[in-house]
């Protein structure tokens, strides 16, 4: 009896344990995703999800075009084809660009077919738009399994998470966002912010805009560098 509820028990601990892992930012059991640079660097990568998105996209470019910061921004599929324009803005402007998916659906809950086809079909989609660009890939909710990262290699892809957010996926104010970001920053860090939202387009990102805008003053000033990810990874 005792040995059945222990077996219960340390299977369902298993359980727990995995699905935190398929969603967790910096969770790395079911494969290798890079999440950042060692918190000794003064280096910080800001990254931008959901677009491109009008007209918060071209209002977020205003304010790194002000301040001289490239970034790194993982757009959907779907919206690249509608505004191909605003994706060519971000890349004359010198950002990188990667792969979000076409449709932004949860993959751990996708066959290998329909993960391939989601990746094959954005990276489609964005080289319409402008061409050769990275090799980065972000899952949509941050949810992986062991396929959709093999997949995502086997296409020559580069899985990319994140350490830092800033939980503005609510639109929530621009303070509380940058609140939500300065308790974890440590250097090196990679900070998930969002551009657009992956019900619609037009999703209310301003308060994004503000909150960058004020992160990239606070910590210009304390002597960090911001770099894109593939930087960032060339640092590895």
């Amino acid at each position: 009896m005792l040995g059945s509820v222990l077996a219960g028990t340390v299977a369902g601990t298993a359980l727990v344990a995995a699905g935190y892992q398929s969603m967790s930012p910096t969770g790395q059991l079911y494969g290798r995703t890079f999440t950042g640079l060692a918190h000794t660097t003064r280096h910080l990568a800001l990254t931008f999800d959901d677009g491109p998105n009008d007209p918060h996209t071209l209002r977020l470019l205003e304010v790194l075009a002000r301040h001289n910061v490239h970034a790194t921004f993982f757009l959907i599929g779907r919206y690249v084809r509608q505004r191909p324009d605003i994706v060519r803005a971000i890349a004359n402007a010198g950002h990188a660009i990667g792969n979000h998916t076409f449709t932004h659906p949860l993959l751990i809950f996708k066959s290998a077919a329909e993960i391939r086809r989601q990746l094959s079909d954005c990276r489609a989609a964005i080289h319409d738009a402008v061409g050769e660009h990275s090799n980065l890939f972000r899952p949509p909710f941050g949810g992986r399994r062991p396929a959709v990262l093999r997949i995502a290699r086997e296409l020559g892809l580069e899985p990319v998470m994140w350490n830092v957010t800033g939980y503005d996926w609510n639109a929530p104010p621009a303070p509380v966002i940058e609140a939500s970001v300065v308790r974890r920053i440590r250097g090196g860090d990679v900070i998930l912010l969002h551009d657009g939202g992956h019900k619609q387009l037009g999703a209310d990102r301003s308060q994004t805009v503000l909150a960058t805008d004020r992160l990239i003053a606070r910590y210009k000033s304390q002597g960090y560098d911001f770099v894109t990810i593939p930087e960032m990874i060339q640092q590895r």
